[in-house]
């Protein structure tokens, strides 16, 4: 099997955005699921003014006002399509979206209470860059939160698709974007102190993606949003359908298609910006 795709001269922090409906199928359901966990780790109270750096279609964002009273949400994303999306599901007020660069938030130092990041991080260039300006954009005492996927050990979802792709082609890589920033344990809570954040703390959260049958999982991932869209589409359609065959069979594991259930599991840190 070969492949035109290579992450070694691919930009690795680009996440290529097209339709807010297939990033909803491929990712946003779980970023829904996964929400509410990193909140409550991050912690926020009501009347809080809160920042959601890379926001995407809004997952977290939404999720924020059913956890607390908060005063305001603003996303910032670099895709447009992704604001587009998550401006259509809320007139609620609170919620602004905008297009924004998270190396260099567009906002004064201590506009908001807290600042949270679910699953962007690994793919921004210079990351410590960004939570730097995260800590910058939130008032002293507030806390700086985010969330990557554990890729290496708690993603077995996405893992069988890059397992099986390596074992059918040896020169075949995986993304750097994905594989290689803030995937090892104590890379986040590092990053947090470098940047100068205090009582720091990371963790691991887990949430279960569920799938009604294999065309349930396989069938997003043949969008063109994500690593992984890019991925399929530059596989010649033999290469794609030899992959998709054998994934398949890891997937069904000699039982019938069906409902199958994954544990998948992230890092998350948080840290106050000192007083």
């Amino acid at each position: 099997m070969t492949t035109a795709f290579d992450p070694k001269t691919a930009p690795p922090s680009v996440f290529p955005a097209h339709d807010g409906g297939g990033y909803e199928l491929q990712m946003g359901r779980w970023s829904r699921r996964l929400a509410p966990l990193l909140i409550e780790f991050g912690g926020i109270a009501d009347g809080d003014r809160v920042l959601d750096v890379g926001c995407g279609t809004g997952s977290l964002s939404f999720a924020l006002p059913e956890a607390a009273n908060v005063a305001s949400v603003t996303g910032i994303d670099q895709a447009e399509v992704y604001l587009e999306y998550a401006r259509t599901r809320s007139a609620d007020p609170r919620f602004t979206f905008r297009y924004g660069d998270a190396r260099s938030l567009p906002f004064a130092d201590g506009s908001f209470d807290c600042a949270f990041s679910m699953l962007v991080l690994h793919f921004i260039p210079d990351a410590q860059r960004a939570v730097a300006e995260m800590r910058r954009v939130v008032r002293p005492g507030g806390r700086v939160t985010a969330a990557v996927w554990d890729i290496f050990g708690g993603l077995p979802v996405f893992r069988l698709l890059w397992d099986t792709a390596a074992v059918l082609d040896p020169s075949a890589e995986r993304p750097r974007a994905l594989f290689d920033p803030l995937s090892a344990p104590g890379e986040m809570s590092a990053m947090w102190h470098q940047v100068g954040l205090t009582e720091v703390e990371q963790t691991s959260l887990t949430i279960r993606m569920d799938f009604a049958d294999f065309d349930d999982y396989w069938r997003p991932l043949e969008g063109r949003d994500g690593p992984f869209g890019v991925f399929l589409a530059t596989l010649p359609d033999a290469a794609r359908a030899t992959l998709r065959e054998h994934v398949r069979r890891g997937f069904l594991c000699n039982r019938p298609d069906g409902p199958r259930s994954f544990a998948s599991t992230t890092w998350a840190c948080r840290g106050t910006v000192p007083t």
